[in-house]
């Protein structure tokens, strides 16, 4: 077994270790950091197998950016799991079902679905290809239009969503930063000298006197 196969079961073992845990794991929290870790190994594996472009992606995309908002939103919310464990026996027998299901798909597609026969033969003499830089060739020179109007899109909905959380509302507590840059120290208080409403009373200053007289 040379270096690459062993990293390849190396990473495959962490990816299904990581993937079990997802769903398993009891804080959603430390589900959500298992996914993570899945994502990584994947785009470990996708490397040995020369998909530099997918294992980037990957990484870029799913761990850079959707997996970081996942972890922030199950953070930010108020999750009761001890409600959420109440229904676990009661959708088992439904979860394994369509679990077991999904494993025999797997096991078929793997077992039967790619044979080495089949795979086209590599030129002696011939250099691995970058799939990296022929997918940027390709998406820049004959799909350049695609990706100029995805990109127009993209900006579009970017837009529209500040402009949606930053309209005029009337529950809004937003202030000009101008305004604020303007506040002065004499601004946020003011000392007002008032007079006594109320007079102290017998007690208090009895009890203020007795210890003077007996310092005498």
């Amino acid at each position: 077994m040379d270096v690459k196969t062993g990293f390849f079961y190396l990473f495959s073992v962490v990816l299904l270790f990581a993937a079990f845990r997802v769903v398993t794991a009891r804080n959603p929290v430390h589900a959500v950091l298992y996914l993570m870790l899945t994502f990584s190994q994947a785009s470990a594996v996708w490397l040995l197998l020369n998909a530099e472009f997918l294992a980037i992606v990957l990484v870029l995309v799913y761990l850079g950016a959707v997996m970081v908002l996942f972890l922030f939103v199950v953070m930010m919310l108020d999750i009761n799991i001890d409600t959420m464990r109440k229904g676990f026996w009661k959708n088992f027998p439904l979860a394994a079902t369509l679990g077991t299901i999904v494993a025999l798909e797997m096991a078929a597609v793997l077992l039967s679905g790619f044979r080495l026969s089949s795979a086209p033969a590599m030129v002696a003499g011939a250099l691995p290809v970058d799939n990296g830089k022929a997918l940027g060739i390709l998406l820049y020179t004959e799909y350049l239009m695609p990706i100029q109007i995805a990109a127009s899109i993209l900006l579009v909905a970017m837009i529209a969503a500040i402009a949606l959380t930053l309209r005029e509302r009337k529950d809004s507590k937003a202030i000009d930063p101008s305004i604020q840059v303007k506040v002065r120290a004499a601004d946020r208080m003011q000392l007002v000298k008032m007079d006594v409403t109320q007079a102290a009373p017998a007690r208090v200053a009895q009890t203020d006197a007795a210890p003077a007289e007996q310092s005498k």
